[in-house]
C-alpha cells in the first residue's frame, strides 16, 4: 500500500504518517521506485500507534515504548511500566469525565423538574 492508501485506511494524513516515521514511531518504510510501500507489519504497527494515541498516550511515551520494543524482549518490564503509567493517567481523565457527566445529568434532571436556577 502507498502512503495515500494507508492514510485513508487509518483516517490519518500522509503528513502524520511521515511525521511518525521521522520521529521513529513507525520504522523506515520500504520504498519501491522512491514511493513508500507499506507491508502488513507496518500496518499493524500503525494500528497500534493509532490505538494508543486514541487512548491518550503522549508522543513522548510512544517514542520511549517504541525504542524499548525495538531493543528486544528484555525491555518488557519497562514497556509495561509505561503502559501502566499511561493507563493511570487515562483513568484519572475518565474519572473527571464521569464526574462531569454526573453533574450534567443532575442539571438536566433539575430542568426536567422545572428548576431553572444555576
Amino acid at each position: 500500500m502507498n502512503i495515500s492508501q494507508v492514510a485513508e485506511n487509518f483516517d490519518l494524513t500522509p503528513a502524520t504518517l511521515r511525521y511518525y516515521e521521522k520521529i521513529g514511531l513507525i520504522p523506515d518504510i520500504q520504498r519501491k521506485n522512491g514511493v513508500r510501500n507499506y507491508n502488513a507489519q507496518d500496518l499493524d504497527w500503525i494500528e497500534f500507534i493509532k490505538c494508543m494515541r486514541s487512548a491518550g498516550l503522549s508522543i513522548e511515551s510512544l517514542i520511549d515504548y517504541t525504542r524499548l520494543y525495538h531493543e528486544g524482549p528484555q525491555t518488557a518490564d519497562e514497556r509495561m511500566k509505561i503502559l501502566i503509567k499511561e493507563r493511570e493517567l487515562l483513568f484519572e481523565r475518565y474519572q473527571e469525565l464521569k464526574d462531569t457527566l454526573e453533574r450534567l445529568d443532575e442539571k438536566i434532571d433539575k430542568y426536567r423538574r422545572g428548576e431553572f436556577s444555576k
